[in-house]
Formats: C-alpha cells, sequence, structure tokens
C-alpha cells in the first residue's frame, strides 16, 4: 500500500521558515518524482516544487523561487520543502504527490497523495 505523508506545517511569523517533510511508503524514490502542492482557501491548487525521480531536476513557482528549497533523501525515502522567508501568501495546504519519473505540472498527473498539513503566516 502506498502512503505519502507529510509533516512539519504549523503557525509561523511573516519572514519565518518551516521545513515540511513527505514520508513515503511503498513506493522508491529513486523511481518517482515528488511533487508539492498548495491550496488556499476559495483558490485552485497550484503547484509549489517538484524534484525528479533522480534528483536532478527541480522546479519551483515563480512566487517560491529563491525562498523555496526542495531536496530528498533516498535512504530515508523522504522528501523535503525548505520554506524560508515565509509571507502571508503562503498560507495553504500543502501536499506532496508522487508519480513516476518525471515531474509534471498538473495535479491531475499525479498517482498518489498526502493528506496534507497546514502552513499558517500570520503575525
Amino acid at each position: 500500500q502506498v502512503q505519502l505523508v507529510e509533516s512539519g506545517g504549523g503557525l509561523v511569523q511573516p519572514g519565518g521558515s518551516l521545513r515540511l517533510s513527505c514520508a513515503v511508503r511503498g513506493l522508491a524514490l529513486d523511481y518517482n518524482a515528488i511533487g508539492w502542492f498548495r491550496q488556499a482557501p476559495g483558490k485552485e491548487r497550484e503547484g509549489v516544487s517538484c524534484i525528479s525521480s533522480h534528483g536532478d531536476t527541480t522546479y519551483y513557482a515563480d512566487s517560491v523561487k529563491g525562498r523555496f528549497t526542495v531536496s530528498r533523501d533516498s535512504v530515508k525515502n523522504t522528501a523535503y520543502l525548505q520554506m524560508n522567508n515565509l509571507e502571508p501568501e503562503d498560507t495553504a495546504v500543502y501536499s506532496c504527490a508522487a508519480r513516476l519519473d518525471y515531474c509534471q505540472r498538473l495535479p491531475k498527473l499525479y498517482n498518489y497523495w498526502g493528506q496534507g498539513t497546514q502552513v499558517t503566516v500570520s503575525s
């Protein structure tokens, strides 16, 4: 059974940092790309970042470039999203998702999803 379990969300002040984790069970990260998506209330889900199966290719939404960093640990079979200099506009439920090999922008192209973790940026 495939499971993706996110953790690391919470409440942080503007300018603060959080690191999200996506622990993957039942799939090997070496063969799967991990995408990070977020959805704010009343808004559509949007892609935030992605790391390819080999970890050699990463993508970032323009809104998070220079602030967020995606990474993975094949031994722990876990992907991470380091989020720095957080802004109130980053408030959303963040989810990780998996698909074979390559990153894709569209959420519907991902096969497995985690339950999501809430990130709230507020003073």
